[in-house]
């Protein structure tokens, strides 16, 4: 591994998938209680979160703060490596500008190193795929600067579409109106969401239905997506395994070869859009 390539809980990154990774911990509340997520998905009761979810347990989490960028990296450029630093979205998170005050100040510290933070513009695996991309970058020896500017070049092309079984989580969240989440809600109206070029999320078309929302990620899907050699599908779910199979059988009746990553979406971002959240993230040609 030429550099570091650290990510944090938010990339739902399972265990398989981590070679080359650090991940770094997530800070958040249940009912009040601290829990600290280190990104351990194999060890994370997705039914067990999301059905707290459904019986009002309140979720709220917090970004990760500079201090804990400073303690993860200095010892890796003390060793000489330098580092990048794959964030969630600037735009949904102050983490990004954390890690930037972070990356600057060790920088200043180790003169001849380099600390890139990647703003992914994204969340869940729309993080977890580029940082998937620059630990595989490392293993092939690139340059940190390198990488890091071909991951930088990625960010436009991380799509990521999901639609979500419950509006009011979104409207807790300030993504809604109380008056849309409300209206959808008796209309059993299924919003189409994604990351757009910004990394706010924003709704791209809306449905009735939930298996018309299933319809749409797939069409999303047929739209956007490139035929790569290496391309790799990921899906997450908020405690809906079977939705997330058949979005995964639709996904391989377009490109039968391709190779599906499918897993619980992760807790720190999952409180936000609650349970049923159904995702689907790949490289496309735009967002």
């Amino acid at each position: 591994m030429s550099f570091a390539v650290f990510a944090d809980g938010s990339a739902n990154l399972p265990q398989e998938l981590l070679d080359g990774i650090d991940l770094l911990p997530c800070e958040y509340t249940v009912d009040g209680e601290p829990v600290t997520y280190k990104g351990d998905l194999q060890n994370f009761d997705g039914h067990a979160f999301y059905e707290g979810l459904r019986n009002g347990q309140v979720v709220k989490t917090s970004l990760l703060n500079t201090q804990l960028f400073l303690t993860f990296f200095a010892p890796v450029l003390e060793k000489g490596r330098d580092v990048i630093y794959v964030s969630m979205s600037s735009a949904i998170s102050g983490t990004y500008n954390a890690a930037v005050i972070a990356a600057r100040e060790l920088m200043e510290q180790f003169p001849d190193r380099f600390v890139h933070i990647v703003d992914s513009k994204g969340c869940g695996f729309g993080n977890g795929l580029l940082a998937i991309h620059a630990a595989e970058l490392s293993k092939k020896g690139y340059d940190a600067r390198e990488a890091a500017r071909i991951v930088d070049e990625q960010v436009p092309h991380a799509c990521q579409y999901f639609t979500v079984d419950d509006l009011n989580y979104l409207k807790k969240t300030g993504r809604v109106s109380g008056a849309t989440a409300a209206i959808g809600t008796v209309l059993n109206i299924k919003p189409i969401l994604f990351g757009d070029s910004t990394g706010h999320i924003i709704s791209c078309s809306k449905t009735r239905g939930r298996k018309k929302a299933i319809k749409a990620l797939i069409d999303k899907y047929k739209e956007k997506r490139m035929d790569l050699p290496d391309q790799r599908i990921y899906i997450s779910h908020g405690d809906c395994l079977e939705e997330a199979r058949v979005l995964e059988k639709m996904v391989k009746e377009v490109t039968p070869e391709v190779k599906i990553t499918l897993c619980e979406h992760e807790p720190f971002s999952g409180a936000h859009v609650g349970p049923g959240m159904l995702a689907l993230f790949f490289l496309g040609k735009e967002r």
